[in-house]
């Protein structure tokens, strides 16, 4: 099933990492908010800060929220 938030993090793997996509399309692993931000910059979402990837509806956390890195 498709989900409804165009973005999507998803659970730590072994490594921590939380893989992430925008849209239907992959941008890369993230070790942290800052890795998310960036990626979502380069992706084209401008004013984008930690802040508003830890509270955007836009974003759906598979797993575990903003705060967990851990498997």
């Amino acid at each position: 099933m498709a989900s409804a938030q165009p973005i999507v993090i998803y659970p730590p793997a072994e490594d921590g990492g939380r893989r992430v996509r925008v849209d239907d399309r992959f941008v890369g692993m993230a070790y942290g908010l800052l890795d998310i931000v960036e990626f979502l910059r380069l992706s084209g979402l401008e004013d984008v800060d930690d802040a508003w990837v830890r509270q955007s509806r836009l974003i759906e956390w598979r797993g575990n929220g903003p705060d967990n890195w851990e498997r």
